[in-house]
């Protein structure tokens, strides 16, 4: 008789860091820059002022948004840091408290008393292997990678820099900034729309309905920039 072998192959996609941070740098990206374009070239003529606002707002914009990044990862470092060190002191002031918690975990799973009991003794044996176990199940958290801030400050601020050149390329080549903002405008929707269609696969929801939104949303501030500015000139 063959063996047969039942392979389950998990159909969950887990987003990386790296791909949660270019989400973040591009979702902006795209939008901010599409929405100064197309206010500006409601307002003036010269190709060359608005490329010299988009690329000035691309430059402040990727580098406060890695910044943000930056700061993020680093209050997750600290915060991790913090109540591991507080963990380490209850572990060695608050011991009876802190086995009793090890066995609420264990309980949580249903296991038997006697099971608990034993696990709980094995857990306790190594003082860091018990703060781990306390760190990842009593309090939810994982270990940082201590190189996550300064990587994702770069990948945001790389990603915003792709995303805002984007709506900026058809000022470079058109004198005339209507004209370059009807390219920028197809252009940039059909990005946001791809972009919006994987960011949407990745995270679990209907890509097709995701893209339309992000799309939508950035053609909504690209056309209230623009609105705003033939007003403003009483165009």
């Amino acid at each position: 008789m063959k063996d047969i072998h039942l392979h389950h192959q998990e159909s969950h996609l887990k987003s990386s860091d790296l791909l949660s941070d270019i989400v973040i740098g591009m979702s902006d990206g795209l939008t901010v820059p599409f929405a100064l374009a197309a206010g500006l070239s409601g307002a003036i003529n010269s190709t060359a002022l608005i490329i010299v606002a988009g690329i000035s707002e691309i430059a402040a914009g990727s580098i406060a948004m890695g910044l943000g990044g930056y700061l993020a990862g680093k209050t997750e470092q600290d915060h991790y840091s913090s109540e591991l060190k507080r963990e380490y002191d209850e572990v060695e002031t608050k011991t009876e408290i802190e086995k009793e918690e090890v066995r609420e975990v264990f309980r949580s799973w249903g296991f038997s008393k006697e099971v608990t009991e034993q696990a709980m003794l094995e857990i306790i044996k190594d003082k860091s292997r018990w703060v781990d176990f306390m760190m990842k199940h009593e309090l939810g958290l994982e270990k940082p990678d201590p190189k996550r801030a300064q990587r994702s400050a770069f990948n945001i601020g790389l990603s915003y820099v792709v995303g805002g050149l984007v709506p900026l390329c058809p000022y470079f080549f058109i004198k005339d900034s209507v004209a370059a903002l009807k390219i920028s405008v197809v252009v940039t929707l059909i990005c946001l729309y791809i972009f919006g269609y994987f960011k949407s696969k990745i995270t679990g929801v209907n890509p097709f309905k995701g893209g339309f939104k992000v799309m939508l949303i950035g053609a909504a501030a690209a056309a209230a920039a623009f609105t705003l500015a033939r007003l403003i000139e009483g165009k």
